[in-house]
């Protein structure tokens, strides 16, 4: 039954997240908000709903760890996973200056989480700095996509407005079903995966940094194929940012204020230096050192394999403990 409530509720929660942002993207669009706007708030942080409702609710359901994992297993994820497999598929260049603009932000939101984890625990305090962050971002982003005009990563949300338009009564009805199934499908993701972890004796850290990271990442890589395969490069990697910025200061902000985390010693010592340099990667690649961005075919190949080592080496850890 566990098992099966994991997988159903990762299905509801793919369609769900997907729906969710379409409407919210459409309905922003209706309401005249800027498309620079669009593309690095509502569609980025959208695609990270699934984290923020299964985070949330495993710290009311007094399961911090799993919603540590699900965050920064998420971040790990996106970079490694989506931005290898996508680069893999076609090499990605960096047009927008927005982006490159963030990828620096992104690192240091991932050096303040640091912080917030090198005592074990991350406070009420902690958390509500996190959100403090992530609100101080968003009223930034506010202002610069109402004064920047003809960026790559406008162009891209425009171009992807078009190919699937939809009035604002619909993105209103798809908005708000889709909100209701992603808390629906996060209530059974989180019974599912706490009870695999209780049954195998696995912490609901890794749980939360495997089965259910992968999954809540899922309509990151939906979207991003989906762009690639219009030549929306920009909107692919602001995708990311934006979700990896979100997971960091909202995801963990949230569950945090909810139920302060005792952080494992694992994260410290394992996690965060990954998601840490991986973030280092993503931002030399974005930013270029000479010249344009572009994560080329073989750059994607190495952040394959360096996804498929860090999963190997959780398994080596769980396995090793038994």
């Amino acid at each position: 039954m566990a098992l099966a409530a994991i997988v159903a509720g990762l299905v509801v929660l793919v369609w769900s997240a997907d729906r969710f942002v379409d409407g919210a993207a459409a309905t922003a669009r209706h309401l005249g908000l800027p498309p620079l706007l669009i593309g690095m708030v509502v569609i980025g942080f959208g695609t990270s709903a699934p984290e923020l409702m299964v985070s949330a609710l495993a710290a009311v359901q007094g399961n911090p760890g799993l919603a540590l994992g699900n965050a920064y297993g998420s971040n790990i994820t996106n970079i490694a996973l989506i931005v290898g497999l996508v680069a893999v598929i076609s090499p990605l260049t960096v047009h927008s200056q927005v982006i490159r603009q963030e990828l620096p932000v992104l690192g240091g939101v991932t050096l303040i989480s640091f912080w917030c984890l090198h005592d074990g625990v991350i406070s009420r305090v902690d958390a509500v700095l996190l959100l403090a962050l992530l609100f101080g971002f968003l009223g930034y982003s506010i202002w610069r996509a109402r004064s920047t005009h003809g960026d790559a990563l406008e162009t891209d949300v425009e171009a992807h407005a078009a190919a699937d338009a939809m009035s604002l009564k619909r993105g209103v009805v798809w908005t708000l079903v889709g909100l209701l199934m992603l808390i629906v499908s996060s209530r059974f993701l989180v019974w599912g995966a706490v009870t695999v972890a209780e049954a195998f004796g696995v912490s609901d850290l890794v749980i939360g940094l495997t089965v259910v990271a992968i999954g809540t990442s899922l309509p990151e890589l939906a979207s991003s194929i989906s762009a690639v395969r219009k030549n929306e490069h920009d909107l692919v990697i602001g995708n990311v940012v934006g979700s990896n910025l979100f997971n960091t200061l909202a995801v963990v902000g949230l569950a945090g204020v909810i139920h302060p985390i005792d952080v494992d010693p694992d994260v410290l010592v394992r996690d965060w230096p990954v998601m840490a340099a991986l973030t280092l990667a993503l931002l030399v690649f974005g930013i270029g050192i000479k010249g344009q961005g572009r994560i080329n075919r073989l750059e994607g190949a190495v952040l394959l394999i360096s996804f498929v080592a860090y999963t190997t080496w959780l398994v080596y850890s769980v396995i090793g403990t038994r």
